[in-house]
């Protein structure tokens, strides 16, 4: 008998899958049906993609996150109560609803996106500020989109605004500069520097002048951009904001954790 007769005979084919030092495994990654997803990975989902992102891929590389770990918070096989505060400033959404679904889903998170001189001077050009801005800060109230945060540098417009407080303004502006004679706002010049004073009319057409409260005024300038004032908040208000909207989100999630199924807490 020939070695291949009797390599044949002892040779079987496997019916079932065996693990051999050479064999691949293929394993696929984990996914929860859409009946069975938490509520808070579908809103992650669904935020994600109102700030513009089609696929968690392009999301994850363009904040910087681990794919592998986003994707499976998407996916509900990772709890969010540790990372909701960092997805919530990032898809401009607030912590609360991202956890729960109460308040309003729309934006209540404000980017800052520079500085506004009050006796200091800011060139817009040279501030070297990210696409998204420098931060967010989270407001326990609903806020026009289009609005953005200018920090306040300096002191000439004591006692009325202090330096770090944040000025929310129109990101485009809405009416003519006329409209704004008398009264306070963040204004950017021809030469390309922003303060935030009282516009005032020129001796000439077409010119401003910048008064402050505690400072010689500005005069004779060119307004290019005018950003109503919205809102102020104050630089100590801004870390009460922060935290206690945590905490709140926190707390409830909690409550509704300890009322129905527990859900899975990894930390991303």
């Amino acid at each position: 008998m020939s070695i291949s007769e009797v390599m044949g005979r002892n040779v079987h084919t496997a019916r079932f899958p065996v693990k051999a030092k050479r064999t691949p495994i293929i394993v696929h990654n984990a996914r929860m049906s859409d009946e069975t997803i938490p509520d808070a990975a579908k809103r992650l989902v669904q935020a994600r993609k109102n700030r513009g992102f089609a696929t968690a891929r392009a999301a994850s590389d363009y904040f910087g996150w681990k794919y592998d770990g986003y994707i499976q918070h998407e996916r509900g096989l990772r709890g969010l109560t540790k990372v909701a505060a960092r997805y919530a400033r990032a898809f401009h959404v607030s912590e609360s609803w991202l956890l729960t679904g109460e308040g309003a889903g729309g934006s209540k998170i404000v980017p800052i996106m520079g500085y506004v001189g009050a006796g200091a001077e800011v060139l817009p050009e040279f501030e070297q500020i990210p696409p998204d801005g420098l931060e967010d800060i989270e407001l326990p109230f609903a806020v026009p989109d289009d609005l953005i945060g200018l920090q306040i540098r300096g002191d000439s417009m004591l006692p009325r605004y202090d330096d770090g407080d944040v000025i929310l303004v129109h990101r485009e502006q809405r009416n003519p500069t006329d409209a704004f004679l008398g009264e306070e706002a963040a204004v950017r010049t021809d030469q390309g520097k922003r303060f935030l004073k009282r516009v005032i009319r020129g001796y000439d057409k077409g010119r401003y002048n910048l008064e402050s409260w505690n400072a010689k005024p500005i005069e004779g300038v060119v307004i290019e951009w005018v950003g109503e004032i919205y809102l102020t908040v104050r630089s100590g208000q801004i870390r009460r904001i922060e935290r206690s909207q945590h905490q709140i989100a926190v707390r409830r999630m909690q409550r509704r954790t300890r009322a129905g199924t527990p859900e899975l807490d990894f930390e991303g």
